[in-house]
């Protein structure tokens, strides 16, 4: 063998350099961070306005919090086939300008004695139109600033310590804000969050490419539609990843608003104590996002997926037979939320990963957006649920049926074809001049 020949065999058995030597990836994600953490302050300080200033019942902030939500159900599909036939950066630039000034909007109309909950859920349902446009396409933007997608899992990886990071501290932060600058003046911190990212945003050198246009004289919505949700539950990987993904959230949302429901009517745990659970079970996500690239570098990425998400499904079971004095009882709820956060953020990494390998970039939007909904869909039929079966039933024996039946999922991820898998696959090739 010679020396080039050797020097050629070391350079491409050697790994990849890091994201962290990739100057417009680092943009993106310091200014991601920050808004993830302001947008924790929001979902903290628009319900407390609400109820501070405006006195507002249980159900207007139902409402509120519904507002927020339910442009997924409604937009995501169709803004996903809008993010393919357009550049991300300025769909997101517009997004993000849009939040900041809608957010900044709370405190100037307090501070002028003209803020009223009619507005109010104006504002809110608007932010959450633009959040569903902005999500749908940084999923879609992110694989064009990492190119490599053997950096896909890092991407994800290092995005979910930023989510998890926000869900621990951020409620605390928030906490402090609301308690130092009243609830609407403390809006102003996310604001500016937004406007860190907005610079984010406009510092990317990265050029990204105007989409190919679409075949044939004309653009049809609901045939590009169709062929998105076609494309996710056509394909043998994504197919059962969306299959998954609603069962996922319904189970999550059902045990969560249940154990509230457990927690103070039936065990007689203090606002402080259940927050107090909260924030201890999130330093699972935390923990789990920071080590998921290590483990999928160690062990298979099927069973990865298999025995994480089998976590998220099975920790809730501790729930209902939590028992003993007040301090075990209240470790064993920290335990079981706790398991489920680690598990989901390292199975969020390898969903992710699979998702932006398994699509092309003229697909990207309308994946995110198909995922989008079934996850936000499988949520909001989850909180539902939940109140329903525990107006029914009691909360204790609801919680009970809910942990069982989300462990019975678990058969669904033992004959999932994503279980098997031990890597990622190869991403989709390049269409030719001719097929594009």
């Amino acid at each position: 063998m010679t020396t080039t020949e050797s020097l050629a065999d070391q350079e491409s058995a050697a790994p990849p350099p890091s994201l962290w030597h990739n100057a417009d990836f680092l943009k993106f994600w310091a200014g991601e961070s920050l808004s993830l953490m302001g947008t924790q302050v929001t979902n903290l300080a628009l319900p407390l306005t609400a109820i501070l200033a405006f006195h507002a019942s249980d159900e207007q902030v139902g409402l509120l919090r519904f507002l927020q939500l339910v442009p997924y159900l409604g937009l995501a599909l169709l803004f996903g086939v809008w993010v393919d036939r357009a550049r991300r950066r300025s769909i997101m630039l517009g997004a993000n300008i849009t939040r900041m000034v809608l957010i900044g909007l709370v405190p100037v109309l307090h501070w002028t004695h003209t803020l009223t909950m009619g507005p109010l859920l104006v504002i809110a349902c608007a932010v959450g139109i633009a959040s569903v446009l902005f999500d749908v396409s940084w999923m879609s933007y992110v694989p064009m600033l990492v190119k490599d997608p053997k950096h896909y899992v890092e991407a994800s990886s290092k995005m979910g310590i930023s989510s998890s990071t926000a869900d621990v501290a951020g409620p605390g932060l928030a906490g402090v804000l609301v308690s130092w600058l009243t609830a609407p003046v403390a809006l102003l911190v996310d604001a500016f969050s937004y406007l860190v990212s907005v610079v984010s945003l406009l510092l990317i050198r990265t050029e990204e490419p105007k989409p190919a246009p679409a075949t044939g004289d004309k653009r049809h919505l609901w045939t590009e539609l169709r062929e998105g949700v076609a494309f996710v539950f056509g394909d043998r990987i994504l197919r059962p990843l969306a299959m998954v993904a609603p069962f996922c959230n319904f189970s999550l949302v059902t045990v969560w608003t249940m154990f509230l429901l457990y927690a103070t009517r039936v065990v007689g745990l203090s606002a402080a104590q259940i927050g107090v659970v909260f924030a201890a079970a999130s330093v699972g996500g935390l923990v789990g996002a920071t080590i998921s690239r290590k483990v999928l570098d160690r062990f298979p990425l099927g069973p990865v997926y298999a025995v994480t998400m089998g976590a998220v499904f099975a920790g809730p079971l501790l729930l209902p037979w939590a028992g003993g004095p007040r301090a075990v009882q209240v470790a064993l709820f920290i335990l079981s939320f706790f398991v489920s956060y680690l598990g989901l953020a390292i199975a969020s990494v390898v969903m992710v990963s699979l998702r932006q390998t398994c699509t092309p970039q003229s697909m990207m939007g309308r994946m995110s957006a198909c995922f989008r909904t079934v996850l936000f869909g499988g949520g909001a039929l989850g909180g539902l649920f939940a109140g329903l079966l525990a107006g029914a039933i009691g909360p204790e024996s609801a919680l009970t049926w809910a942990a069982i039946g989300s462990a019975v999922v678990i058969v669904g991820l033992v004959v999932s074809p994503v279980s098997r898998l031990r890597q990622l696959p190869e991403p989709p090739a390049a269409p030719t001049p001719a097929e594009a």
